[in-house]
């Protein structure tokens, strides 16, 4: 199939666009567009036997409305099923968008980010089914993957279970910018976390009695400063960043409750990455390892020091394709097609490819114009888009 053979109905891309962007799920509260989905699906031609969701929801350790939902699309030649995923959710700050078009743009009105990210997924997967049926293309067997909780750590992709999937040999994520930007790569990610538990007392009276938490927490961070842990990382054995992004008390509350309390609790919260997942273990340690010293820094006049839990979790593994791997030649010759030069890419940032790709199919990751996401200056670069969905339908019916 060439450029010029692509049976693109652009309008109509844009139609499911605007409409997708229109309806709220933010993180966790996906089932509106999970119906708004699976209503388009039906009216593109998609048989309702053909859309189902599983129960990844109820091993998702935080509320989650409905399962990742999942449809079969029956090949119309021979070939490897192939599996094309985004995920449905956005982050809060998208609640209440109202996009409009503004020239080639999507834009919001500038109070609430606009849900690009990865709408512009979802409506893609939505134009493929429906240019795969309205024109009769010839293709493999395809899946469709919409996620749920990408945006709140991976989840849904996490607790899928690949045997619902058909057994695809490559999958196509759709949650990127840039059609020529093929991620075939991202970092992995440890969570960590620390409760310090002291001992209040009159700061004014007898502060010798206290054991401030605050003070643990912060010579603990200081110290993982000084050691080279603290933002970007820099090793001999490995490389990697890491962040602190929540210092508090008790369910989200301040550290402390008065300037005349020794503070005795506090709870601190970071992230370590890096493209080796031992690497990203090595720098969670190296803040362990800061907080026992800080830890033992802390006295009262007796001698008693806080009570110091520390401990972290895998968020997402890290990964990287072959250039020569299959997924990875197929866009490349989609895109030479479209006469995009292609660029590959390594991510900073988790996908559900992480999570894909430990499920044992490769992922490669592509563009489709989302752009400033995450902030209220988002918008969605409408040549973009429909670059992605040319490079979606190209990728669905190549010949192996």
């Amino acid at each position: 199939m060439s450029t010029s053979s692509i049976p693109l109905d652009v309008a109509g891309a844009e139609a499911h666009l605007m409409q997708f962007l229109s309806v709220e799920g933010v993180t966790g509260s996906e089932a509106n567009i999970a119906a708004a989905v699976s209503d388009a699906l039906k009216a593109v031609g998609v048989p309702a036997s053909a859309i189902r969701f599983d129960d990844a929801n109820t091993r998702i350790p935080l509320p989650t409305e409905t399962g990742n939902l999942i449809v079969d699309l029956p090949g119309t030649r021979n070939g490897p099923r192939l599996l094309f995923s985004t995920h449905l959710d956005t982050v809060p700050l998208c609640a209440g968008a109202k996009p409009r078009k503004e020239g080639d743009r999507i834009v919001s009105d500038g109070t609430t980010a606009l849900g690009g990210d990865a709408r512009t997924g979802v409506a893609l997967l939505v134009v493929l089914a429906e240019t795969l049926i309205k024109h009769k293309l010839p293709h493999p067997p395809i899946t469709l993957l919409f996620t749920v909780r990408e945006e709140s750590g991976l989840h849904g992709a996490r607790e899928l279970n690949p045997a619902e999937l058909g057994g695809p040999t490559m999958c196509i994520n759709v949650d990127g910018q840039l059609a020529s930007d093929l991620i075939i790569g991202a970092v992995g990610q440890e969570n960590w976390e620390v409760e310090i538990k002291g001992r209040a007392s009159h700061a004014g009276v007898a502060p010798e009695k206290g054991i401030s938490a605050t003070l643990v927490g912060a010579i603990a961070l200081a110290e993982a400063q000084n050691a080279g842990w603290f933002g970007k990382v820099v090793k001999p054995d490995g490389r990697g960043t890491s962040n602190v992004g929540i210092f508090g008390g008790k369910d989200g509350k301040p550290a402390g409750d008065a300037t005349n309390v020794v503070t005795d609790y506090a709870f601190i919260k970071g992230e370590a990455r890096s493209p080796e997942a031992s690497f990203a273990k090595a720098i969670a340690k190296g803040y362990e390892e800061a907080f026992t010293k800080a830890k033992a820094a802390v006295t009262d006049h007796e001698g008693d020091t806080a009570q110091v839990k520390y401990s972290h979790v895998t968020s997402y593994p890290p990964f990287k394709l072959d250039e020569n791997s299959p997924v990875v030649k197929r866009a490349i010759k989609a895109l030479g097609i479209l006469g995009i030069e292609p660029k590959t890419l390594f991510s900073n940032g988790g996908l559900d490819a992480n999570w894909l790709d430990k499920h044992g199919i490769p992922t490669i990751t592509i563009g489709a114009g989302q752009a400033e996401i995450h902030t209220i200056k988002e918008y969605v670069n409408l040549a973009e888009y429909e670059k992605g969905c040319r490079l979606g339908i190209l990728m669905a019916t190549l010949e192996d």
